[in-house]
């Protein structure tokens, strides 16, 4: 398999508590997007923050991870939710909590748990994480 490379970039301008900045993702997806002091520390403040970021990448590769192994257990998701919770104290990110909601015809609740296991652990994102990772599965 061939390297996959994908890329972000980051502008800051000022200090850290009054400054701001904008990110931008090489798919231009985001385009400079806002992001600062307030939008991090606030809640309700316009723009993301890296937090947010990361959890949305989570959210994404966790649901993409558990869709192909339900492909490779025979299986095919109508309808995959994910949602990331991350945790920050002191500055560190410690923890990121997914939680899925799924329908999958045919599907046991004691192969949803096996597979939604294996898809915390084990999608990209999980693998480079250094926290802990919980989860709560929901199989419609």
């Amino acid at each position: 398999m061939h390297t996959i490379q994908r890329f972000a970039a980051a502008q800051w301008h000022g200090r850290g508590t009054d400054g701001d900045g904008q990110i931008s993702t090489g798919s231009t997806v985001l385009q400079e997007a806002r992001y600062g002091y307030r939008s991090r520390f606030a809640e309700g403040e316009a723009g993301t923050n890296p937090e947010e970021l990361l959890a949305a990448a989570h959210a994404g590769c966790f649901a993409m991870k558990l869709a192909f192994n339900l492909q490779s257990a025979g299986f095919t998701a109508e309808y995959i939710y994910a949602q990331c919770e991350m945790a920050m104290r002191e500055g560190c990110i410690v923890g990121s909590h997914l939680t899925v909601d799924a329908t999958v015809p045919g599907l046991s609740a004691e192969q949803f748990e096996l597979l939604v296991d294996d898809a915390s652990q084990n999608c990209p994102v999980s693998k480079v994480l250094q926290a802990i990772i919980t989860y709560k599965a929901i199989l419609a």
